[in-house]
């Protein structure tokens, strides 16, 4: 198996490979729920190339857009089969050509391995672009690091794509979530007024210790009058949405005029109805945006910023479970993030 990239036969191959074991993976070939299509096997290991690092895997991260990933098979006309597994964390073992070779035995954060690429983060061993894999700081775990990846990126482009939120009143929709608990944090370092939206009892609780000012409850609370409520009848300046479809007519209702939405997610509601003139007279931007469209020099600067906060131990990360590193505990892993099943991060202990 090649993964996209062409492989010689064993006689032409290079020295470095010549001997090698072949590596353990979990992969899929087809679309379909985790126990059909997900598969453990045997793969080779894969060489960097210039500009590339090769990581042994710690920890490989579970979380819903590999679940997404794997049930929608949407990159599999492109690449087969593809290794699972977005996130993670683990250690620069080797470097190609281009990279500084100081890197080979420093712990690194891993970031979207398996987007629009067929080698995931659920195998021993995972070869990708070296700005992919941002150099771990002494302050953090590797299980810490683990849980950045996508959730973390995602939150800080949904906090600061439209600059400083000093002084400013932002809600967080799923604040006790993956991308909303880094988000809900993000917001309070920044110096926001925060709101947490939540839609269980214990997320109440856990949205305050991250330093949410508010919680409002979704399911038992009138969002728009507690919103207002709270902030004295003005509303807030930004809204970080994970359930755009869902809560679009609450907007026009609490959000300041001159506003921004900035939305990652829309599940519930793929298709939803706009109501354009209120939202118009009041100006607001709207901003559906995935961090993996974003150009690669934002990303970096980016990592470079979560980086920083890693470094003042400014972080909470949430592991919900951990799961062997065997096809069913991988199975397990999708399972739980698919069922709703799990608060945090699902770990698979590749190598931790």
């Amino acid at each position: 198996m090649d993964f996209g990239r062409k492989m010689p036969g064993s006689d032409a191959r290079p020295d470095a490979l010549r001997g090698r074991r072949k590596l353990k993976a979990v992969l899929f070939s087809e679309a379909g729920t985790a126990k059909d299509v997900l598969r453990m096997e045997e793969i080779d290991p894969i060489e960097p190339e210039p500009n590339e690092v090769r990581v042994k895997i710690a920890y490989s991260a579970v979380n819903p857009t590999d679940v997404k990933r794997r049930a929608s098979g949407r990159e599999l006309p492109n690449f087969s089969p593809i290794v699972s597994g977005n996130d993670g964390s683990g250690v620069i073992e080797a470097v190609g050509s281009n990279v500084d070779p100081s890197k080979v035995g420093k712990n690194a954060w891993i970031f979207g391995a398996q987007a629009f690429r067929p080698m995931g983060t659920a195998a021993e061993y995972c070869t990708l672009p070296a700005w992919m894999a941002p150099e771990l700081p002494d302050e953090a775990s590797l299980l810490d690091g683990a849980c950045l990846g996508v959730p973390a990126v995602t939150a800080y482009y949904s906090i600061f794509s439209d600059g400083s939120v000093e002084g400013k009143t932002i809600l967080v929709s799923g604040g006790g979530g993956r991308v909303g608990a880094y988000a809900v944090q993000m917001a309070k370092l920044g110096g926001a007024n925060v709101i947490a939206m939540v839609g269980k009892p214990e997320n109440e609780t856990y949205a305050k210790e991250l330093g949410a000012d508010h919680v409002v409850n979704y399911k038992t609370d009138d969002v728009a009058a507690k919103v207002l409520e709270i902030t004295g009848g003005r509303g807030v300046d930004r809204i970080s949405e994970v359930a755009f479809g869902a809560n679009v007519d609450l907007f026009p209702q609490i959000v300041v005029p001159n506003g921004v939405i900035t939305a990652y997610s829309s599940d519930a509601v793929e298709t939803p109805v706009l109501p354009f003139l209120p939202l118009m007279f009041k100006n607001v931007t709207m901003r559906p945006f995935t961090i993996y469209s974003l150009t690669e020099e934002t990303k970096r600067d980016i990592f470079n910023a979560v980086n920083g906060m890693l470094k003042k131990g400014q972080l909470k990360h949430r592991v919900d479970q951990h799961h062997p590193f065997t096809l069913e505990g991988v199975i397990a892993a999708h399972e739980a993030i698919e069922a709703d099943a799990a608060a945090g991060v699902c770990v698979i202990d590749v190598g931790g």
